[in-house]
């Protein structure tokens, strides 16, 4: 049976990101940057070893926008799913002062504790951090990028 999710086990990382792909575009550039250098000292700077830098570089921003873009889509249909659930919940619209931060924070809340802490959260100006520590009862979410 799958662990309850909470506060302290909430974040996610994905291995293929975080465990290799990070590290191989780091040990990468790192690499590119020392052989452009040594070749600009030797006086060996070559189209080649531009093109192997902008490769290297090409290759780092495709993977950051690649998970940019889907957190922000993500984060929109967030956006969404809370203000939808806030109205059936209460029949209102969701206060529009809500930070982008604080709705996300507030998607782990339980149906039952969402009304309130979306008040709390309005009323006190809590930050994402403090939200997810008053969610008593958490709404598991296993789809987050």
């Amino acid at each position: 049976m799958k662990e309850k999710q909470s506060y302290e086990n909430h974040t996610r990382l994905h291995p293929l990101q975080h465990f290799v792909l990070l590290p191989l575009s780091a040990i990468t550039l790192i690499v590119a940057i020392i052989y452009t250098t040594t070749s600009i000292v030797k006086g060996q700077f070559f189209f080649t070893t531009f093109l192997i830098m902008a490769l290297v570089i090409m290759g780092i921003i495709t993977g950051l926008l690649a998970r940019v873009n889907a957190l922000k889509v993500q984060d929109r249909t967030i956006r969404v799913e809370e203000q939808l659930r806030y109205f059936m919940l209460t029949g209102s619209i969701i206060d529009s002062r809500l930070t982008m931060a604080q709705l996300i924070a507030l998607r782990f809340a339980s149906d039952k504790e969402f009304p309130e802490l979306v008040s709390k959260a309005v009323a006190t100006g809590m930050k994402p951090d403090e939200i997810k520590k008053e969610i008593r009862q958490w709404r598991l979410d296993e789809h987050r990028v």
